[in-house]
């Protein structure tokens, strides 16, 4: 099939939809069976809707679940792609900048989920207006959430509307004009980095919650970012080489290694630097460090989580470290889930949970996910997985017809 070079937005918005759909049984099935969970996720929701957030297992002692949990570990996930960005075009490393839109499509998946996983833990979309700005009390620039909700939606622009452009003029046979959106595409490295410390800044600038108040929690928010996010595009990749036509370097995965070996290691010291500052000489402070690791007053539902993740995580790194199949893909897939599952558990329940126990008032609850919250998040994660399949597949194809074109 040949494509005219004078096709216009609707027609290459036509074509995008067309080869976004079209696949064989399997593609098909898979993409149901993505519909079904949000399906399902979406009947959760009403009943949430309905009943409110009683239905969920927050309580007003812990106020952030699986919802905020989910939200703070993929913020890291869709800052990754900088981690293609700067190498592909500041380093000018050819290999790399094969597959920076794929990097970008995973960026807006994740950005999506974070503002679906903000909206279902407000107890309703109606609030959602609260904080557009003109409309609802935006509270800026004093409110950090303010600045929070300035850089996700931002970030999430940079990362649709530049790879729009270059598919755009790729579909159509051109060269992008350069200084229409490189300096988009610089301006992303810095927003990328924006979206993570002003997350960490929302935990870190609540004086009541001690757990949070740590000068290494944005850094180490950005080195496991910077390992996790790559791990999910190498998935991603691998994906794509096993399933597809689309041709993928082995040097790409050889980089993509080295960028996650280097982040996790890091991520590790980072995180062995804290547990040390916790327990060795240990206050009241740290009593939210007890009860993830060792349990308090005898609650202890955190505790196996915590020592999974960070077996995970070590077991990931090292993996990635000690690789003997020189990036084969069936060996890299484990290391990548292995890492990602850790990471996703440590940054999710093991900073967000603690956080709020013991209480101000000294009050020792558990946090459970009800089945209907647990559903609801299930429904976003396939949201998230059907946006990067929808991005990404007639992406693939575009780049793929028009591999010469340079970008």
């Amino acid at each position: 099939m040949t494509m005219n070079p004078k096709k216009g937005i609707v027609a290459f918005t036509s074509d995008c939809i067309r080869w976004s759909l079209s696949g064989g049984i399997g593609f098909k099935l898979y993409i149901v069976t993505l519909l079904a969970v949000m399906g399902v996720g979406v009947w959760a929701y009403t009943n949430q809707f309905q009943h409110g957030l009683i239905t969920t297992g927050m309580s007003n002692i812990v106020s952030w679940g699986l919802y905020i949990s989910n939200f703070t570990f993929f913020v890291g996930v869709a800052a990754a792609a900088v981690m293609l960005i700067i190498p592909a075009y500041i380093l000018k490393d050819k290999d790399l900048h094969e597959v920076v839109i794929i990097g970008e499509g995973v960026a807006v998946g994740a950005l999506v989920m974070c503002l679906v996983f903000i909206t279902v833990d407000m107890g309703g979309p109606l609030k959602v207006w609260h904080m557009i700005p003109g409309i609802g009390l935006f509270n800026w620039p004093s409110s950090i959430l303010t600045w929070d909700v300035l850089v996700l939606n931002g970030y999430l622009a940079l990362n649709t509307l530049v790879p729009l452009y270059i598919l755009y003029c790729n579909y159509n046979n051109k060269k992008p004009v350069g200084w229409k959106y490189k300096p988009f595409v610089f301006l992303s490295i810095f927003w990328a980095v924006s979206i993570h410390m002003t997350t960490a800044f929302l935990y870190q600038g609540l004086p009541a919650r001690p757990f949070w108040n740590n000068p290494l929690l944005g850094p180490r928010f950005l080195a496991s970012a910077f390992a996790a996010g790559p791990a999910v595009i190498m998935m991603v990749l691998i994906a794509i080489k096993q399933k597809t036509s689309y041709p993928i370097d082995r040097n790409v995965f050889f980089k993509l290694k080295r960028i996650i070996v280097v982040s996790a290691i890091i991520n590790l010291l980072m995180l062995f630097s804290e547990i040390f500052k916790e327990f060795y000489n240990a206050t009241h402070h740290s009593l939210s460090a007890q009860y993830l690791f060792f349990g308090l007053d005898g609650h202890d539902a955190l505790v196996p989580w915590i020592w999974t993740a960070i077996g995970l995580n070590i077991l990931g790194t090292l993996l990635f470290a000690f690789d003997p199949t020189k990036c084969n893909p069936k060996y890299l897939m484990p290391a990548a889930i292995s890492l990602f599952t850790g990471i996703w558990i440590e940054k999710g329940f093991g900073l967000i949970i603690p956080g709020f126990i013991p209480s101000p008032m000294g009050e020792v609850v558990d946090y459970a996910p009800t089945v209907n919250e647990i559903l609801i998040t299930l429904g976003v994660l396939a949201l998230g997985v059907l946006v990067v399949t929808l991005l990404i597949k007639p992406s693939l194809v575009i780049l793929q017809r028009f591999k010469g074109v340079n970008t």
